[in-house]
């Protein structure tokens, strides 16, 4: 950050504008780093609910799957 005295000022006033200008400027990196941060995490989330939801259909699939085998299978004893 450079310093630019207006006229006028002394050095320290000079010298606090800068540090406050400094901090602003950290203060709006760690804003940006934390938003990334927090939509990395909304990001992991979002996939492992979509992984459940996913996984619970198939798990749906595969009962019915099951369930249907199962009525065959049942059906062929019967019908003997």
């Amino acid at each position: 950050m450079t310093k630019v005295k207006v006229l006028g000022q002394t050095d320290r006033q000079t010298d606090r504008q800068t540090y406050r200008q400094t901090d602003r400027q950290t203060d709006r990196q760690t804003d940006r780093q934390t938003d990334r941060q927090t939509d990395r995490q909304t990001d992991r989330q979002t996939d492992r609910q979509t992984d459940r939801q996913t996984d619970r259909q198939t798990d749906r699939q595969t009962d019915r799957q099951t369930d249907r085998q199962t009525d065959r299978q049942t059906d062929r004893h019967t019908i003997q």
